[in-house]
């Protein structure tokens, strides 16, 4: 199943830090037999409201996004390492589609 995952870390992180967090991420989907198809980095931002995690307020977030194909057992270990890790204000899984022909669009060619 093709899935994309929309997360929100802490502001402020080092790189490092950072790097550490999306490459454990896609370390989990990879090891369990998944496929990651590709990265965007959208960089901080200022939080629609500001948000409590980890008993600490954040006004600011750094918004990257996965795309990964997975099956949904991987999906919930994800959602359990984002729940612990005090580097991540929020993750957010979203399916895209079963099949490639779900998320792809295809030019209508009766033109």
């Amino acid at each position: 199943m093709f899935y994309e995952l929309l997360c929100i870390s802490r502001a402020g992180l080092m790189e490092a830090n950072f790097k550490d967090l999306v490459r454990k991420s896609a370390k989990l989907v990879l090891e369990r037999g998944g496929v990651v198809r590709g990265f965007e980095n959208w960089g901080e931002v200022s939080l629609p409201t500001r948000t409590r995690r980890h008993q600490e307020y954040h006004d600011r977030g750094h918004f990257w996004l996965m795309h990964f194909d997975t099956n949904p057992v991987v999906i919930s270990e994800l959602r359990k390492m984002y729940n612990s890790d005090p580097r991540v204000i929020r993750g957010n899984v979203i399916k895209l589609g079963e099949k490639l022909e779900d998320i792809v669009h295809r030019p209508d060619k009766t033109h």
